[in-house]
C-alpha cells in the first residue's frame, strides 16, 4: 500500500499509544506526537506601553518579564492559520527545517540536525 508520509504523520515509532493534547485553537484532542508544536516567546506588555512603563518606573534597568507559551495545533488548524503549509510530493521528502531568521546567517554547528 502506498504511503503519503515516511512517518505516517506521527513521530511515535515504537510506542503503542501516546497521550492526547488539546488543540490551542479549536480544542480538538490530538495525539501529542501528531500535534504541530509552536513555542512562542513574547513580552507581557505590548510595545506601545513599554515606554510609558519605563518612564514611570523607579528602577532604571528593570527587565520586563516575558510570556513563554507552548502551543499545540491539530493539523487542520495549523494549515488554516498558516503555521505549516502543504508541500509537493518531492518537497515532502526534504527533512531539513526551514531557516529560522531569513535575513540573518545561522552559525554552522556541524553535523545534521535530528
Amino acid at each position: 500500500m502506498t504511503t503519503k508520509r515516511r512517518n505516517h504523520g506521527r513521530s511515535k515509532k515504537g510506542r503503542g499509544h501516546v497521550k492526547p493534547v488539546r488543540c490551542t485553537n479549536c480544542g480538538r484532542c490530538v495525539p501529542k506526537d501528531k500535534a504541530i508544536k509552536k513555542f512562542q516567546i513574547r513580552n507581557i506588555v505590548e510595545a506601545a506601553a513599554v515606554k510609558d512603563i519605563n518612564e514611570a518606573s523607579v528602577y532604571t534597568s528593570y527587565q520586563l518579564p516575558k510570556l513563554y507559551i507552548k502551543q499545540h495545533y491539530c493539523v487542520s488548524c495549523a494549515i488554516h492559520s498558516k503555521v505549516v503549509r502543504n508541500r509537493s510530493h518531492e518537497l515532502r521528502k526534504k527533512r531539513t527545517p526551514p531557516p529560522r531568521f531569513p535575513g540573518r546567517q545561522q552559525p554552522n554547528t556541524g553535523g545534521p540536525r535530528r
